[in-house]
């Protein structure tokens, strides 16, 4: 095969470079650098809010073939900064395909870059952690190397960055779409259900979804709401959302909201990703940065409390640590990849959180008990207020 010239470059933070063929934007981006394990679903990965700040390695290859469609949009647009993959997309083969990922890519303003070692990478991302990365995609091959380097190292990092209000709600908003079903798709619901305020820490749309399926009334607040405006909707349950960046730094005005939350009323909460971290921070814990953190859909998670394994979706780079727990936290969860927390709840009360993401559905129903089990406890408050 004829050898063509490089059209995008990945420069690592450490002087490292990739070279392999740009497509979807042109221009240059910086990033973290992470990689993901999933087989499918690249599309909902590319529009997860939890992907802010991030450049995602992806270990499968066929990436693109499926194209993308906008009914599998988690949010509006890509939050992640860019995709890097082993071979270049190829034309979309499948019904539901609206348009090729590259064009999607283009229109929507993320890099994406092909032909690269992606085993390579993600040992590289294994062994030393997650790198500040410059990708950079140009049509005529010519890169400045030396400023994509200099960029790399000048890129800020995740830790201490609040990067849920860059990706929350605006303002608030109702949902009540529930989840995909054959034949009809997407409903909507119909009947009263419990009354939920769902904090946006850049929550995706398939978790609402599920909360309108497991019977709750969402109404959607954006991130920096106070426990005023919260309790404002004489809520029956909290929910906190996913969502990007450092849970400390976010914690600085989110915290003392679900404290407050926790301190003077008996409402059952629900957190997943960055709400777990958020709720724990709430209750006394800390949480830490990880080496290259957990990015995939194929995680075990053992249920402490019923020795049940469930595969689970994860994409998070910090993590609480168990150790700082107090003693009205249990843990419920652990990852069996190297232990790690991913799940506590309080002893005496309906507040509950999770590290993975039960609605990415990876099992695929391993974990949407979670909903339910939500949901039953406003049930159970319900009949004894």
């Amino acid at each position: 095969m004829p050898q063509t010239r490089p059209t995008a470059c990945l420069a690592l933070a450490d002087g490292t470079l990739f070279y392999g063929q740009g497509f979807g934007a042109t221009g240059q981006t910086v990033a973290e650098l992470c990689f993901n394990t999933a087989m499918t679903g690249y599309q909902e990965i590319m529009t997860d809010p939890s992907y802010a700040g991030q450049i995602v390695t992806f270990t499968f290859p066929h990436v693109g073939n499926v194209g993308v469609n906008p009914d599998d949009d988690e949010t509006a647009d890509p939050v992640a900064a860019g995709m890097v993959v082993k071979w270049d997309p190829t034309s979309p083969s499948n019904w539901r395909a609206a348009e090729p990922l590259t064009t999607w890519l283009a229109r929507r303003g993320r890099i994406g870059m092909g032909g690269v070692d992606t085993r390579r990478l993600t040992r590289a991302i294994r062994m030393q952690g997650a790198p500040h990365a410059a990708l950079a995609h140009n049509p005529d091959g010519v890169f400045d190397i030396q400023g994509l380097v200099k960029a790399a190292r000048s890129f800020a990092g995740l830790e201490g960055q609040d990067l849920a209000r860059g990706v929350t709600c605006a303002q608030s908003y109702r949902w009540d779409e529930m989840r995909w079903a054959w034949p009809e798709g997407y409903r909507n619901r119909e009947t009263p259900g419990h009354k939920v305020v769902a904090l946006d820490y850049g929550a995706k749309r398939n978790i609402l979804r599920c909360l309108a399926s497991a019977g709750c009334d969402v109404t959607v607040l954006p991130a920096t709401a106070t426990a005023e405006e919260v309790l404002a909707h004489s809520p029956d349950g909290v929910f906190l959302s996913n969502g990007p960046g450092d849970p400390a730094a976010t914690g600085e005005y989110a915290v003392p909201m679900i404290r407050t939350i926790l301190d003077t009323t008996e409402l059952p909460v629900f957190g997943i990703c960055l709400g777990h971290q958020m709720l724990a921070l709430a209750l006394g814990a800390r949480t830490i940065k990880m080496n290259h953190g957990h990015h995939g859909a194929n995680h075990p998670v053992k249920d402490l409390e019923t020795g049940k394994v469930e595969i689970t979706s994860m994409n998070h780079g910090f993590t609480v640590d168990s150790q700082t727990l107090p003693d009205n936290v249990a843990e419920t969860h652990v990852s069996l990849f190297d232990g790690s927390n991913c799940g506590i709840r309080m002893k005496d009360r309906p507040v509950f959180s999770v590290q993975y993401h039960p609605e990415a559905s990876p099992g695929p129903q391993d974990s949407y008990y979670l909903f339910e089990r939500f949901a039953a406890a406003m049930v159970a408050r319900s009949e004894t207020v």
